[in-house]
């Protein structure tokens, strides 16, 4: 049977810096609101690097190391290839190859007799340095690449990107990346729901429900939840204020430095008395996150984000994007999150890309 190694990377995107008469980035890294998404392919670069080995131009990207998800080997080596400290936005999508063909200009990409490369990409923005400090105990350390696996990087306008490109998947990732700029995905915000670790069970719990702490495994996998949360690199966090939520995003919190912003809207007594006043709750923190471009991480119960999910799924895009918003309990496991991309519309929000987070505990 063909082994299959694993791979991730992404697009690179920034303002142009060449050019004075682009259309500009607001202060947030967001294009203006009101903006039309598609002045935005003229508007960025992206980064391209060249891999003397193969003699080839092409996305930064990487195989996984032990024990580490697409997500973050995406982040890590995008950093390592292309000196710049990453914070990932929308997927891009997958590419499949032999990796015997490694480099060469044509690939055999129906062959699948052959030990294959699979590489997941993801947009990606930089982090300046500042934030990329923040994030740095929550993550690992990123390393530059070394000088015969990388030597040069470079910044292009999405046309000549297409041309400087060796390999055809990489073209083809260009054209998803394309089609996600013009639906918007240059003006999306990240925002995280997380769901708190695994908790003592009520039954054997004899305090208060709100006083109930998360178990031993509870907290290993909220340790490992922050290594994919720094992934997307949150500005502001928000969290119920019973204590197994608190205990879940406080792990993330001391990395980061980040304070944590109680919101008793969200707990499960107040969700049950009041399950609107817990939406307006929600629908604030998307607000506020659209209005400054603070990517938030919220972190709640199960039957919150149950009720959250029912409105959200009124937002999607698509039909296939609220059905990712599972409409059953328990909607999504313990100490795990969901990445929303938002962007805002005439309409209101509206929500262009989901993407399921789970920690690995090893």
């Amino acid at each position: 049977m063909p082994r299959i190694v694993e791979a991730a990377g992404g697009i690179i995107y920034r303002a142009r810096q060449d050019q004075s008469g682009v259309m500009k980035f607001s202060d947030n890294g967001s294009l203006p609101q009101g903006a039309d998404p598609s002045a935005a392919l003229d508007a960025i670069e992206v980064c391209i690097v060249h891999r003397p080995k193969y003699d080839d131009w092409s996305w930064p990207k990487g195989k996984l190391e032990n024990n580490e998800t697409h997500r973050h080997a995406a982040v890590r080596e995008m950093g390592e290839e292309s000196g710049v400290q990453v914070q990932l936005g929308p997927i891009i999508g997958d590419i499949e190859y032999p990796i015997a063909d490694e480099g060469r200009r044509k690939r055999r990409t129906k062959e699948k007799t052959l030990d294959q490369k699979h590489v997941v990409f993801w947009m990606a923005t930089p982090l300046d340095d500042q934030e990329a400090q923040r994030r740095h105990s929550a993550f690992g350390p990123v390393l530059p690449a070394d000088k015969d696996e990388i030597d040069t990087v470079v910044w292009v306008p999405v046309q000549r990107a297409r041309k400087l490109l060796t390999h055809i998947l990489d073209r083809n990732i260009l054209d998803r990346f394309v089609a996600l700029v013009k639906a918007g995905a240059a003006q999306a915000r990240t925002l995280l729901i997380v769901r708190h670790g695994k908790a003592e069970a009520r039954k054997q719990w004899k305090g208060e429900d709100g006083n109930r702490p998360i178990t031993p495994r509870g907290a290993a996998a909220a340790f490992a939840l922050g290594r994919e949360l720094a992934c997307y690199s949150p500005d502001r966090l928000v969290s119920s204020p019973w204590l197994r939520c608190m205990q879940t995003i406080e792990i993330f919190s001391w990395q980061t430095g980040l304070p944590i912003i109680a919101a008793g809207e969200l707990t499960e007594d107040a969700f049950a008395t009041d399950p609107d006043a817990a939406w307006r709750r929600f629908s604030q923190e998307i607000d506020h996150m659209l209005d400054t471009g603070m990517d938030t991480a919220v972190c709640m119960h199960r039957p919150v984000i149950g009720g959250i999910f029912t409105h959200l799924r009124d937002i999607c895009a698509s039909e296939t994007l609220a059905k990712r918003l599972i409409a059953k309990s328990p909607y999504m496991p313990t100490g795990c999150a969901i990445v929303l991309a938002i962007i805002r519309t005439g309409d209101g929000p509206r929500i262009i890309d989901i993407q399921k987070v789970a920690p690995l505990v090893y």
